[in-house]
């Protein structure tokens, strides 16, 4: 299909991208690979496209105090081949190294995933499950959104109007922490059918994080709970996927059913926690 006729805007800062949104009520383009289809199928239908890809700030990875700070700016490849992200978070390498394809990788950024929040989208269960917070900039300033309250529906989150994600912060984990993403991957497109993102802290805190198998991203409470605090071997692991997914409305769609969608949520489960064992 062809998209509705958009004006273009090209920024050189934040406040300018924030201000452009508010003038003309356009939409953000960074890497542009979820935007564009939706263009496309005039899914989305905006006034005017305005890009941020001038704007060099929201592309950096740096470690300030006890995080790793990554722009929004950073696509999935840059995050991938980062030396400070394969340091501490080898479940952010390997996740990103699964997103789409070598084009996607190099284009498609971690700030466009999480805005546009599809609910088989990998980023999400993995600032999820490493406890992260999304930083965003808007008409009253910026503000710091963490990951469990960013995630509200079905391609919707806590962004507000004329508000840009800026950045994410990833707290630095403590020594001895292991961590995993293990997605089962939908053959053509690469989302994920069911993704599933686990951090074990050394004090025996268990964050489990699952995406592609409800509306949008979540935690899952009952996991954790069960992981609290013990060993994690095959026993406990029983007991966690048992727990899981407990009031969760399951997808369903031309992929998987829900009793499909469900048997693989906890197959992935109990391969991410077999590679944080």
């Amino acid at each position: 299909m062809v998209p509705v006729s958009f004006g273009y805007k090209k920024v050189r800062t934040v406040d300018e991208a924030v201000a452009a949104m508010a003038a003309s009520g356009g939409t953000i383009l960074a890497g542009g690979h979820s935007l564009v289809p939706a263009l496309k199928l005039r899914l989305s239908q905006p006034t005017e496209l305005i890009d941020i890809n001038g704007i060099d700030s929201l592309k950096s990875i740096t470690e300030v105090d006890d995080r790793i700070i990554i722009g929004a700016r950073a696509t999935h490849a840059q995050v991938a081949g980062d030396a400070l992200i394969q340091k501490y978070f080898p479940m952010m390498v390997a996740g990103a190294s699964l997103i789409g394809d070598r084009q996607v990788r190099n284009y498609g950024t971690i700030g466009g995933s999480l805005a546009h929040a599809d609910p088989a989208a990998d980023w999400p269960a993995m600032i999820l499950a490493s406890d992260s917070t999304v930083e965003v900039h808007g008409p009253n300033g910026t503000r710091k959104i963490h990951s469990t309250a960013f995630f509200k529906g079905l391609f919707h989150t806590d962004l507000q109007e004329n508000e840009i994600i800026t950045a994410v912060h990833v707290p630095i984990p403590p020594t001895g922490t292991r961590s995993s993403y293990q997605k089962f991957i939908q053959p053509a497109s690469r989302f994920a059918i069911v993704g599933c993102a686990v951090e074990k802290l050394p004090d025996g805190t268990v964050r489990v994080a699952f995406t592609g198998v409800s509306d949008f991203a979540f935690r899952d409470a009952g996991a954790e709970e069960a992981l609290k605090g013990k060993t994690i071997d095959e026993q406990t692991i029983n007991v966690a996927v048992n727990a899981s997914l407990r009031g969760v409305r399951i997808a369903s769609d031309h992929y998987a059913s829900v009793e499909y969608r469900t048997h693989l949520a906890q197959v992935y489960l109990r391969k991410a926690l077999v590679a944080v064992m």
